[in-house]
């Protein structure tokens, strides 16, 4: 038995998740996941099978080559059946890596009884004797085409009474050379609660016998779990820690089979937390484990999965988009003055970044963090006021805002002009205005008056004016929408402060006047949101002073 602290990490993102519906991906995506695989640091790369298709004996051997030209890269692996040209075949795909010693066989034979009939046939599943000797010189001769080899007894989780003809193939495969035997939970069946049937307890069972058989052989012990009933990560850690197993197989994303294979980022943050615990050393008597992966690769991987694979849910652990985001009034307070408190570990070792997000939810607290962050004034005895202004703004928006809705609704909420109503009229020598709503400190009927020729824009100037003075129209334009009597026209206006910044106002409506009003509007809004809120006006304004 191998009893390296080391745990190697197999994955089979490449085959085993690719073999879900919906999940395959380009031949491009494929080297490029095995790029990714690469820098992450994982063990073991099952590029694919190359038996499937002249396009995955392509990617495969693509995929070899690649890894051959690396002074450092994954063991890359091909999957085979218990078939002579699918050994052939596999050798060959795998060829171009076999000089750098970095190249595996992964062969695979049921022997779950129900399973070996409806894959092998009644015939060829009843000469238990003639298939361990097929085993014995497929490993054979891979192993003397230079390559390692891996043997997986599938469904070895639901092997009922072939434990004996499992072992017997066990036996030859190490006396032939194979140096890792993956014991399989295929079905994802497995349970603790199996009691003594339970395929860990199975495991240990075999790796004592092929100790005692071989004690020179160093033989690896691998574990692949799917999720069938959610326990693929738990099987996963219990073959590590109650069992025999340095080495995991699985997809990132937990992307697979039915229900998915297990999750390799869950298991080796699992490794990485607690295999270092005064508990776990004293529970298993072993070294403390770990794995090669650098897990700051992890979000990269994941999030290319999620991509080009198959869509992760936002709430999946380790990876998901929610798993370093908040959004709850209470957890962002406290998340705002230390972000670890709602965290079980720190996303940076994945990758991550912890993110809050505004929802109906939220408090003053997360809205006062976005507006500074924004680089504009929430005072802390306006930040609940704030905070509630732009959840009513939003009321349908159960799921989130932005950050930049936020800072819009904020906006709003600071704006010293909000008119919901214009009207006007003109005459040879003046212009008037009638608006209705806030108008700086006025609220409900305002109107004003320009002597002359000049539009009703003149008019709402020269009222602005006289709230908000040293603001110059710098320019003016309008144009339509759209062809036809019935388009609308969109004004353009730059205005001018004091402190020579421009600031641009947009408005929209069928009437060319009122078009440019709101944009002059807009305008004036921005600037005084700004004179007045900013951060960078209020430390040059207090530094005057």
């Amino acid at each position: 038995m191998n009893d390296s602290s080391h745990v190697k990490i197999f994955d089979t993102t490449l085959r085993d998740g690719q073999q879900c519906p919906g999940a395959g991906m380009s031949f491009e995506e494929n080297l490029e996941y095995a790029r990714l695989a690469a820098k992450a640091g994982v063990d073991v790369l099952e590029a694919g099978f190359p038996s499937a298709s002249k396009v995955d004996f392509k990617i495969v051997k693509e995929i070899a080559a690649f890894y051959a030209g690396l002074s450092k890269s994954p063991i890359v692996a091909g999957l085979c059946q218990l078939r002579s040209d699918q050994v052939d075949k596999t050798i060959d795909a795998l060829e171009p890596a076999i000089g750098s010693g970095r190249v595996r066989m992964h062969v695979y034979l049921p022997v779950d009884p129900r399973l070996m009939v409806a894959s092998l046939g009644e015939k060829r599943a009843g000469n238990k004797t003639k298939l361990v000797s097929e085993l014995a010189d497929a490993v054979s001769l891979a192993v003397k085409s230079g390559l390692e080899v891996e043997f997986s007894p599938e469904g070895y989780s639901r092997q009922a009474g072939n434990f004996d003809f499992v072992t017997d193939l066990i036996f030859a495969a190490v006396e032939s050379g194979a140096a890792v035997i993956n014991c399989p939970d295929t079905i994802g069946g497995g349970s603790w609660l199996q009691g003594e049937d339970y395929f860990v307890n199975s495991l240990n069972k075999h790796a004592s016998l092929v100790d005692e058989k071989f004690p020179d052989n160093k033989i690896t012990w691998s574990t692949h779990c799917h999720n069938d009933f959610g326990l693929a990560v738990e099987n996963t850690i219990n073959s590590v820690v109650r069992g025999p197993c340095r080495q995991i197989e699985g997809c990132f994303n937990g992307v697979g089979e039915r229900a998915g294979n297990v999750a390799l980022e869950q298991c080796i943050m699992i490794i990485k937390h607690f295999a270092s615990g005064s508990n776990f050393k004293a529970t298993t008597g072993k070294e403390e484990l770990h794995t090669s992966i650098d897990t700051e690769c992890i979000g990269e991987l994941c999030q290319f999965i999620s991509s080009n694979m198959l869509p992760s849910q936002p709430h999946w652990p380790i990876s998901g988009d929610n798993a370093a985001r908040h959004s709850s009034g209470g957890h962002t307070n406290a998340v705002i003055k230390n972000p670890l408190v709602y965290q079980p570990f720190d996303p940076k070792e994945v990758g991550q970044e912890i993110t809050l997000v505004f929802g109906p939810l939220s408090g003053g607290n997360h809205a006062r963090s976005i507006v500074e962050a924004s680089g504009y004034l929430c005072e802390e005895t306006e930040k609940a006021e704030v905070a509630q202004y732009i959840k009513e703004k939003y009321a349908d928006r159960r799921k989130g805002i932005t950050n930049e809705e936020l800072f819009a609704g904020y906006f709003d909420y600071r704006k010293p002009i909000d008119v919901s109503g214009f009207d006007y009229s003109r005459s040879s020598n003046k212009s008037e205005i009638f608006l209705k709503g806030r108008f700086f400190d006025e609220t409900g009927e305002i109107s004003a008056v320009s002597e002359g020729k000049d539009s009703a824009l003149a008019a709402l100037k020269k009222a602005i004016d006289s709230k908000y003075p040293d603001l110059k129209i710098q320019s003016y334009n309008s144009r339509s929408s759209g062809e036809g009597i019935s388009s609308t026209s969109i004004s353009t206006i730059l205005l001018e402060d004091s402190k020579a910044e421009v600031f641009e106002g947009v408005g929209e409506d069928n009437d060319l006047e009122i078009a440019a009003m709101k944009a002059l509007i807009n305008a004036v809004n921005r600037a005084y949101v700004s004179n007045h809120f900013s951060l960078k006006n209020l430390n040059i304004k207090k530094s005057d002073g």
